[in-house]
């Protein structure tokens, strides 16, 4: 009897259940997993919140309270998809600190880490655009004050911000199509996760000891999967902590005043996974300086794969690189500090010196230390 075979079927199995992998994986290698978890609560939750909300700057604060105390569970709707677009960042920075840390970026998958900075830039663009829809205060100042950024490009900057805005402020246009760019982008990010999971899936999967070895793997499911499942349940558990408990913790106050253009507040901060990048700006006495400079800490990201200078990838074999990615670590967490920070001093003075830092490790420390770590072995 002949077996029909179904092609849907078998890319499951090859890529999902029979696919090969490193036999010495642990626990940090759950984030790709739970990222794509993170990604479809945000869509499948985003789309019901979309079926009560109002794009409209008269309209769009009532109808995300209108949620919160009509909608039979629109509170527990809106409270998972707020806090999961921080649940969303939190996984993300893990996994890219991990990539970091063990080397994922070097060949032969710089371009599946390439991708990876990619869909990180489109997580920040859709996230910054959701933020304005509840059309609180914090909403309508922080999409004024970023959207003013792009006027710093020299020339055609201000008609750049009039053509973004719809107009000659953030208005009803503004809101509009920044409802309907948040509600496309996160279909461009599953497209472009795919992208990332084929290339993975192409070379395979990287490793703590950062070698190549095609003898050494195991199917993905049984073994793999039980892990990722354990991680699931633990991120569970911390994600209904903030929803049930501390549900707006992670936001800001001041986004539940509506949107008033004639009040502007104390101090104007983005949320807190945009802070180290905010800080940056700041960082920089210049308006396209630091426009620049907020660019680039994103797109450096990109160059890895080919600012790295050492065939070693794991950290576990390079003290040295060890010890200054620690001190990254800990740069990115102040910076985030200052970014919510007023503007003065001393704050400008340490965001400058994290910021230089920064900079400093991907443009000097990473080519360099990878040649002082070889050149130390031969003694």
């Amino acid at each position: 009897m002949r077996i029909i075979k179904f092609p849907f079927i078998t890319i499951i199995n090859n890529h999902a259940l029979a696919y090969p992998t490193p036999i010495n994986i642990h626990y940090a290698w759950n984030f790709g997993f739970l990222a794509l978890i993170c990604l479809t609560i945000q869509i499948l939750t985003g789309i019901f919140l979309a079926m009560h909300y109002t794009p409209h700057v008269n309209l769009a604060f009532t109808s995300v309270e209108h949620i919160m105390r009509n909608v039979n569970f629109g509170w527990l709707l809106r409270y998972i998809h707020a806090n999961g677009a921080s649940m969303f960042f939190i996984v993300v920075y893990i996994h890219i600190f991990r990539g970091l840390y063990f080397g994922s970026y070097t060949k032969p998958k710089q371009w599946v880490w390439v991708i990876g900075v990619i869909i990180f830039l489109l997580m920040i663009i859709t996230a910054f655009i959701g933020y304005v829809l509840p059309w609180g205060q914090m909403s309508l100042w922080g999409a004024t004050v970023i959207t003013n950024l792009v006027s710093a490009i020299p020339k055609i900057g201000v008609h750049i911000v009039t053509w973004l805005w719809g107009g000659f402020s953030v208005d009803n246009a503004t809101l509009n199509r920044f409802f309907s760019l948040h509600y496309l982008l996160p279909f461009i990010i599953v497209a472009a996760s795919l992208i990332h999971l084929i290339l993975l899936h192409q070379d395979g999967s990287n490793n703590p000891l950062g070698i190549e070895s095609t003898n050494d793997k195991i199917n993905l499911y049984p073994y793999f999967i039980i892990k990722d499942f354990l991680g699931l349940t633990l991120f569970f558990i911390l994600f209904a902590f903030f929803i049930y408990f501390y549900p707006n913790v992670l936001g800001h106050s001041d986004n539940y005043i509506e949107a008033n253009p004639m009040v502007t507040p104390t101090h104007i901060v983005p949320e807190w996974y945009f802070l180290p990048f905010y800080a940056i700006l700041r960082s920089i006495p210049h308006k396209l300086g630091g426009v620049v400079a907020m660019l680039l800490s994103i797109l450096i990201l990109a160059l890895l794969p080919w600012i790295h200078s050492t065939e070693i990838r794991s950290s576990r074999f390079r003290p040295l690189y060890r010890l200054f990615y620690w001190f990254l670590i800990s740069g990115c967490l102040l910076l985030g500090w200052i970014g919510g920070m007023p503007v003065e001093d001393p704050y400008i003075l340490i965001g400058q010196i994290l910021s230089g830092f920064y900079f400093f490790y991907f443009l000097f420390l990473l080519p360099c230390l990878g040649k002082i770590e070889m050149y130390l072995l031969k003694f």
